[in-house]
């Protein structure tokens, strides 16, 4: 059994600096199964795991990591030769083989191989949260990358490369995907023999150990919450953690335990559990009301249920109804509004799929323009932020993952910047909130304005047909983010809320795109007319009865989502409900309209 660090000795050769062979016999014409390209999401790199090779996960893993060393220091570059930390989710294939032809998996032992190929001294924080990660990293000034799929489906994976300030934004793409193709074209060319990939892209040497773990990173993850929400400010709360199969699972426990909770565990799962928590369907919530119900008769009475997405960089919380002990979930827009409360934020940013009713509330003077779905959007918002002054900056996403774009002060006490989503803060916040009010997290939510969210989505669904849905709805000008529709006309929007002005004809198109979607979202399903239309990522389509439906293909997933929001939650499950309806509801007619490919 071989040692990653006893990999280069063996062979002769850099793969980066061989010369390349000319020769017939090529790595790339030996190869069993065409290569599909790994392509960016909207954090991170993902997809089917049948095509993740290890091959390609390290021609994808170098030149990320060859572009991050041409960067200033300033800017996130690293250094030749100094350390790069990675880490790894519980999905199997993320540090192991698993079942299947082709055989696919081992994806951390591919990333570290690419982290000393590219000069660099691999640290191995183990199965850590992917904000533990970078937290970490970053306070150390130095890269770092995490292997996850997070929440996506058990037959896909990916990771996640942050720069030494944080995560990749979406200028560095474009110059990152020139290198890629650099280095594909450099290892295919490879002799065969020479390459340290078989014809199925996987090592030669076969299983791989991973370098010995550091377990720094979690305990300094720990101190961040213990240090800044002081002593036993959740003592007297019952909690139980669903820990499922949550890489930050344990983590999750003993922050709360040591912020005065009496902490509970159920549901540990060592087969990989898809938690989506932007997502929660009835048969979810029933899974875990069920575990609810079991702890609370063998422990008695529990104030609230909480855990994370697969990557713990998303939270899930659901309160008890005191009279009936149902679970209640609140969806992550709502959470990051209590969250944002109870930091003090003097800026917010937020994607146009969040909840209006930040619109409304106290958080209203200070939120900043809506920006497209993703946290590299979401940090570029609060960076925008921070070069306008303000100093208590923070962003969040409908999933729950909240981000810090500034140290935020409170109590005298500072908890420093993490421009990644995070799971730990929001819960924890949301709960000390709680305690503080001396209100269940029923009535602290029912503080926020009157605003219901409910996101749902179709799976397998092709995401040319979810984007062709989306461009034709959508204006043939990029200029325009937004029309609102009155009695007196259409009044065109930037995606900052400045006025543009659009000929007739784009005026016209626009009024024709409004006539049509109202054929999908009828009167007899309880819409009102359409009054306004968001195009800033998707369709986002508001109503004159305050209903709103967004439609957006997932950045990563053959996936199409519906975001509702209405007046009364019942209304906003009610459209999310016949968005998904199959085999007729309104995603599978728009699919119909759009005819590009028949579905699988």
């Amino acid at each position: 059994m071989e040692h990653l660090a006893d990999l280069w000795p063996i062979n002769q050769s850099d793969p980066m600096t061989s010369v390349i062979s000319e020769k017939k016999d090529s790595l790339r014409s030996r190869l069993a199964q065409e290569p599909q390209a790994l392509q960016f999401g909207t954090s991170g790199r993902r997809g089917l795991l049948v095509h993740l090779s290890q091959l390609e996960v390290f021609i994808n893993a170098l030149a990320e990591l060859e572009y991050l060393q041409s960067l200033p220091l300033s800017e996130g570059g690293i250094v030749r030769g100094e350390e790069f930390f990675f880490a790894y989710d519980l999905r199997p294939s993320s540090s192991r083989f698993v079942d299947g032809e082709p055989r696919r998996g081992e994806l951390a032992q591919a990333i570290e191989c690419a982290i000393r190929t590219a000069g660099m001294r691999p640290v191995n924080l183990g199965c850590i949260p992917t904000p533990a990660l970078t937290y970490y990293a970053v306070s150390h000034g130095k890269g770092s990358i995490m292997v996850t799929g997070s929440h996506i489906p058990f037959d896909r994976n990916g990771y996640k490369t942050n720069t030494s300030r944080g995560e990749l934004l979406k200028q560095h793409e474009q110059p990152i995907n020139e290198k890629v193709r650099d280095a594909r074209e450099s290892l295919y060319s490879q002799s065969f023999a020479d390459s340290l990939f078989d014809a199925q892209g996987l090592f030669k040497a076969g299983h791989l150990e991973l370098s010995t773990e550091s377990g720094e990173a979690a305990t300094a993850y720990i101190k961040r919450y213990t240090d800044f929400f002081g002593s036993q400010p959740l003592h007297g709360m019952h909690l139980l953690v669903y820990q499922h199969s949550a890489v930050g699972r344990d983590l999750l426990v003993e922050i709360l335990r040591r912020l005065g909770a009496e902490v509970i565990t159920a549901g540990r799962s060592e087969t990989f559990v898809p938690i989506d928590t932007e997502n929660i369907d009835a048969a979810q919530l029933a899974a875990v009301q069920a575990l609810f119900d079991d702890a609370a008769a063998s422990h008695g009475p529990i104030d609230a249920v909480v855990s994370t997405d697969g990557d713990s960089d998303r939270p899930l919380i659901l309160g008890v109804d005191a009279e009936t002990s149902a679970l209640r979930f609140f969806g992550g827009d709502l959470v990051g509004m209590i969250t944002a409360e109870y930091l003090g934020a003097d800026a917010a940013v937020v994607p146009i799929s969040c909840n209006d009713g930040i619109d409304l509330g106290k958080l209203r003077h200070i939120t900043e323009p809506k920006t497209r779905i993703g946290s590299p959007f979401v940090i570029a918002g609060m960076e925008t932020a921070r070069a306008r002054g303000k100093r208590a900056v923070c962003g969040w996403e409908a999933n729950g993952g909240f981000l810090t774009g500034s140290d935020i002060s409170k109590n005298g006490r500072i908890l420093k910047a993490l421009p990644t989503r995070d799971a730990v803060l929001p819960i924890v916040a949301v709960l000390s909130s709680s305690r503080e009010k001396g209100v269940g997290l029923a009535e602290l939510f029912a503080s926020l304005p009157k605003r219901y969210s409910r996101a749902a989505l179709l799976k397998q669904f092709p995401r040319p047909v979810g984007l062709e849905i989306v461009r034709r709805f959508s204006p043939s000008d990029p200029a325009i983010g937004e029309v609102r529709f009155s009695s007196q006309g259409a009044s065109l929007l930037n995606a900052e809320g400045r006025e543009v002005q659009a000929a007739d004809a784009e005026i016209q198109a626009l009024e024709t795109i409004r006539q049509k979607l109202a054929g999908f979202f009828t009167a007899d399903l309880g819409f009102g007319s359409i009054t306004g239309l968001n195009f800033v990522d998707g369709v986002r389509i508001r109503f004159s009865n305050d209903d709103v439906a967004h439609l957006r293909p997932s950045g990563n997933a053959d996936e199409l989502r519906i975001y509702a929001v209405s007046n009364s939650q019942a209304r906003a499950d009610a459209i999310a409900a016949m968005a998904v309806a199959e085999p007729d509801g309104i995603l599978r007619r728009l699919e119909q309209s759009a005819g590009v490919a028949e579905r699988p």
